[in-house]
């Protein structure tokens, strides 16, 4: 079908381990969907619960953060972090209204490339099953600037806020 809804997931990976498992994933010729985006990253660790939260604004219908497996971290507790960061976003997420579930944490080695692709198969599934992400896409007043054009109607705003549970109102650009 021609018009199904295809999610935008964003993978977060960490460079040692699951990076790796996803590069042998593909040098093995794993057959898995196209749909997640991949960031690739030194230790989940480094995963800031602001950069999940704005994939999510930018467009992105789930977050996948996957790393070492907790105990063999290259950097030794990276994961234990990330972990309790992943968590701590899923709580605030879903606090917002939106489903815990586009927001996942896992742990592929870089020898487990059929696991990563597993992996993929699953949250494109799981995100198919919930459909497009009820967060608005936010464009910045100030790209709409440069661009010269308004970047997003008082509407956009209002639905993002809503979603957020916030009222807010749009500030002019400082030149």
């Amino acid at each position: 079908m021609a018009d199904e809804f295809e999610p935008k997931i964003l993978g977060i990976l960490c460079n040692w381990c699951t990076y790796a498992g996803a590069d042998l994933a593909g040098v093995s010729r794993a057959q898995y969907p196209p749909n997640v985006r991949v960031v690739r990253i030194m230790c989940t660790g480094r995963v800031d619960p602001a950069f999940i939260l704005e994939a999510f604004s930018l467009g992105a219908d789930a977050v996948l953060v996957s790393g070492c497996h907790i105990g063999d971290c290259h950097y030794i507790a990276g994961n234990y972090k990330a972990r309790r960061r992943v968590a701590l976003t899923r709580k605030v997420l879903e606090d917002m209204g939106i489903d815990g579930r586009r927001l996942k944490m896992t742990f592929v080695s870089a020898s487990e490339g059929a696991l990563w692709a597993q992996v993929v198969r699953d949250m494109v599934d799981t995100v198919k099953k919930l459909g497009p992400s009820p967060v608005q896409k936010k464009v910045t007043l100030q790209a709409g600037a440069e661009h010269g054009a308004e970047a997003s109607s008082d509407e956009d705003l209002a639905e993002i806020a809503k979603v957020a549970g916030k009222k807010v109102e749009a500030t002019p650009i400082q030149k």
